[in-house]
């Protein structure tokens, strides 16, 4: 009796189980064959712009060096780092008390020259002196006027004057300083401020000028200069940027490079969704079906563009998301 009941419990079991699994097999076909809507795209390699990533700063074309002209002490320096300098700005003076020394001992010298000179002529004049004396008394006067004037110029040599128009990068020898002739004072600014590049000397056959350059902030550039020597196996270049000014000189900025162009997939970013931090693209297949696969992609240069590394290749159909079909 009891293994009838237990027989009777089975085969209502397999009964009641048979349409469950007929409706779940129906829906799955349905599933499976219900075509996506939406655009179409045909997967093809096109031609993209190539960049790299490349280190890059904020200078200028040159740098001009403030310097003494003269040896003695500073007496002072009027300007700091930041400061505006024009073309011939005194911006400070050297003394040197021997040449101050050396200045009046060759005016009392050129005084008492023009003195003798008066005197000599006066005789000359009234027939005393010959011709020749008075040459001598001329020759002897334009001599100390002559080293007169030269000492004078020596100690206005003294002035520290810009040497052309910029912003006062570093000014760090403080006022009673001594100094030589030659030593830099101040350094500035010198022409238009650039981004300067540097970088792998991989890249020195692939960017040249004309090369697009993005920088953070910024926007875009050019490059107008691509240095002819490779220094740490690096290349420099000069780059033209919208938005710059010498008021943050050395500042670093990420920028890109283009090096060329390469072939890529690109789809328009409507074709792609994202879900829980993994993309993906529907592919239809000859049948109308369509399959979700997941995707490897990348920033595009164009905008509104995605680029497909891998899951779905060249000859690929991709239906838009719903969200993009609608415009959303």
């Amino acid at each position: 009796m009891r293994g009838h009941l237990f027989g009777l419990t089975a085969l209502g079991t397999v009964v009641l189980a048979l349409p469950l699994a007929g409706c779940s097999s129906g829906d799955e076909t349905e599933q499976t064959t219900r075509a996506p809507a939406g655009p179409r795209l045909l997967l093809a390699a096109s031609d993209t712009v190539n960049w790299q990533d490349v280190s890059a700063e904020i200078a200028t074309v040159d740098q001009a060096q403030v310097t003494a002209r003269i040896p003695g002490i500073l007496a002072s320096l009027s300007v700091r780092e930041g400061d505006l300098l024009t073309k011939g700005q005194v911006i400070g003076r050297v003394t040197d008390s021997q040449l101050g020394h050396q200045a009046a001992a060759y005016g009392a010298q050129a005084a008492q020259a023009e003195a003798e000179l008066k005197r000599v002529r006066f005789l000359h004049d009234n027939g005393v002196y010959a011709d020749a004396r008075l040459e001598q008394a001329q020759a002897q006067a334009a001599t100390t006027r002559a080293q007169y004037a030269a000492a004078n110029a020596v100690t206005g040599q003294g002035a520290v004057v810009a040497p052309a128009s910029g912003r006062v990068l570093r000014a760090d020898v403080p006022a009673g300083s001594p100094v030589a002739p030659g030593m830099a004072i101040a350094v500035i600014t010198a022409g238009p401020t650039i981004v300067r590049l540097e970088m792998p000397e991989s890249l020195a056959d692939k960017v040249h000028a004309g090369s697009r350059v993005t920088a953070t902030g910024f926007g875009v550039g050019s490059v107008i200069r691509v240095y002819p020597s490779i220094s740490a196996g690096k290349v420099t270049a000069d780059v033209t940027m919208p938005g710059i000014d010498n008021r943050l000189i050395g500042r670093r900025v990420a920028a890109k490079v283009e090096t060329g162009s390469r072939k890529a997939l690109l789809v328009p970013t409507t074709y792609v969704t994202s879900r829980f931090g993994i993309d993906y693209v529907t592919i239809v297949a000859r049948d109308g079906s369509g399959t979700q696969v997941p995707v490897q992609t990348a920033p595009a240069a164009e905008p509104g563009k995605i680029e497909v590394l891998s899951g779905a290749g060249a000859g690929d159909t991709l239906v838009a998301s719903a969200k993009g079909a609608t415009g959303q």
